[in-house]
């Protein structure tokens, strides 16, 4: 059945005076785009506009069921939408002008493809006429996007504009979840026909698989069942296939040590005896030599990516047996072979492997299992995330660490951005729920932190959102504190504040013989100054025993944006570290290991 116009609530909409008056059962395109996001529940949108999306805006302009945040670049649009995304789980949707507004945008797209994000993103295109012409602001869009979205329209009749948009919502959310972008030229926001929005979708060519097969779940749960040495790894699939409680489920009834990617903090309880901490490049000494001596691992919604195995070769010299489960059949033996393949949706997987535990009644070996956690228990005595603190400088550790104390019991966002300080933020904040971290894992986007927290600000504004972020990263996005300002965002920036791109250092001084090529920075602004330029509020601490009082000060001004300008030890490194081309567990725990 569809839903006429009259069905999905709006404020009233005129044409505009230079156009004749429709039929009144005809709308535009623009009223009609803003239709099909009222339709799909759509509440806030983050955009800018231009001259190919003005009929668009105007369209925004009389309705008031959609908020639209103006953003100072189209970038931070994107981002923003990314992390409303990623915090709620429904899809995150931007809107952007034609040309620079498309190539403005694509970082934040990529972004979102990268870690599976569903993200509607709308942009603007010269009129149809013009296209391929080199007009004012135009720009190839589909083949801009087509390596970074899950996919990608170009509207070129208006009748066509609301079954696509049913399409783009139906392709962002469900599968493997992604960015889809929809190109509207401009003469088809402007042109008219009569309006209908299709409750459901079929796509003959996208029909993603949901239920696992049951054959192979068997399979796998004799070989779980079987297993001397165990390990569950688990990535942001189990996320954002909200399989969480599913997880933790399987974790109890079998007693097996678990691991969750960057991307998966917070699927497993920090608090969880279970738990081993993240794994990877920069993940605990416990939980990558579990993952590389282990029999039998069950992998879910995780990609066995570059950060997590390191080299491919040296995890395939130790034999073990693999499932895997993802709702993407591309992501399984990609990088590591596979024993016994399960596509399918996380959270539906999951369900069965519980059931066929209580219904078989069937556990696994007591004795062996005992033994294996007697080995990881000594693999934990090393205290690979121990840190020499220090009463004269701040250790950036440190501050991560009375962060998270002092919002223990408190529903709290993290966000970051990338490189040291989002590493610290991932080891050292203990994620206890799914969706309280935000960071950009794949494509490890710098400037991200300040966008994600507007947009979870605007989607939880009664929670605390914090964005630790570095004084390179914030300076890429800087701009949105004027966003924040015009749309009472009152985030939290801790800027782990160092004078160095310190992972770029970190490398340097590791790899490249402390030849500090371009890392450090000489002419940083007074942060303080320039968040009171915004209307904000600006703290600088420069000693150990400031950390506690400021934070809580932080805490304390819930209703307003506060930037706190740490400044840290200038050389620590992240330990502990896997370097390049080396095995998961050929880890330097400090820089004793040098």
């Amino acid at each position: 059945m569809d839903m006429s116009a009259a069905e999905v609530k709006r404020a009233p909409m005129a044409q505009p005076q230079s156009q004749s008056q429709p039929h009144a059962a005809e709308l535009n395109g623009s009223e009609i785009l803003v239709r099909c996001l009222q339709a799909e529940g759509v509440k806030y949108m983050w955009g800018y506009p231009g001259g190919s999306v003005l009929y668009i805006y105007d369209a925004l302009y009389k309705q008031d069921t959609i908020e639209h945040v103006l953003v100072r670049h189209e970038q931070a649009a994107v981002h923003a939408a990314d992390g409303y995304a990623r915090a709620t789980g429904d899809v995150g949707v931007a809107l952007v002008t034609s040309g620079p507004g498309v190539t403005n945008a694509v970082t934040g797209i990529a972004t979102a493809y990268m870690d599976s994000i569903p993200m509607v993103v709308i942009t603007g295109q010269v009129p149809t006429a013009a296209i391929g012409l080199d007009a004012f602001q135009e720009c190839d869009t589909v083949g801009i996007t087509r390596p970074v979205v899950k996919h990608n329209f170009l509207v070129k009749d208006v009748r066509d504009l609301a079954i696509t948009m049913k399409k783009a919502f139906h392709i962002a959310r469900t599968g493997r979840p992604g960015p889809v972008v929809v190109d509207v030229p401009k003469d088809v926001s402007l042109k008219t026909c009569a309006f209908h929005y299709p409750e459901r979708v079929e796509m003959r060519s996208y029909n993603p698989v949901k239920k696992g097969h049951g054959g192979q779940i068997r399979k796998a749960m004799q070989l779980l069942l079987s297993a001397k040495r165990p390990y569950i790894y688990t990535g942001g699939g189990v996320i954002l296939g909200n399989a969480t409680a599913e997880l933790r489920e399987l974790s109890d009834l079998l007693g097996f040590p678990c691991t969750n990617t960057l991307m998966g903090l917070g699927a497993t309880p920090a608090s969880d005896p279970k738990f081993l901490g993240m794994l990877g490049m920069h993940g605990t000494y416990e939980a990558n030599m579990t993952m590389q001596n282990c029999d039998v691992l069950l992998a879910v919604g995780a990609r066995f990516d570059d950060r997590v195995i390191g080299n491919p070769k040296h995890f395939a010299s130790v034999e073990r047996k693999v499932i895997h489960i993802d709702i993407d059949p591309s992501s399984i033996s990609k990088r590591v072979r596979v024993d016994i393949p399960i596509v399918g949706d996380t959270k539906d997987v999951l369900q069965e492997m519980i059931a066929h535990i209580k219904e078989t009644q069937a556990k696994p070996d007591v004795g062996a299992l005992s033994s294996w956690w007697a080995q990881i228990n000594e693999w934990r005595k090393r205290e690979c995330l121990a840190y020499r603190n220090s009463d004269e400088v701040i250790k950036p550790q440190y501050v991560v660490e009375t962060l998270c104390r002092l919002t223990k019991g408190r529903d709290t966002y993290i966000t970051s951005d990338v490189g040291q300080h989002q590493m610290w933020a991932a080891q050292y904040f203990h994620f206890e729920e799914p969706r309280r971290w935000i960071n950009s894992g794949g494509l490890g986007t710098m400037g991200v932190g300040l966008p994600y927290a507007m947009g979870i600000k605007l989607a939880k504004p009664d929670s605390d959102v914090f964005c630790i972020t570095g004084e390179g990263s914030i300076q890429m996005c800087i701009q949105e504190l004027s966003t924040c300002a015009q749309y009472k965002t009152p985030v939290k920036i801790i800027s782990l504040n160092n004078r160095y791109l310190g992972m770029v250092r970190q490398w340097q001084q590791l790899d490249y013989g402390s030849r500090y090529s371009h890392s450090y920075m000489d002419a940083l602004p007074d942060f303080v100054k320039l968040a009171e330029a915004y209307g904000h509020v600006g703290i600088k601490i420069e000693k150990p025993s400031e950390v506690e009082p400021a934070l809580k000060e932080l805490i304390r001004l819930k209703d307003r944006t506060v930037f706190l300008d740490v400044r840290t030890d200038r050389e620590e490194n992240v330990w502990p570290m896997v370097q390049a081309g080396k095995g998961i567990s050929e880890m330097l725990l400090g820089s004793e290991d040098l």
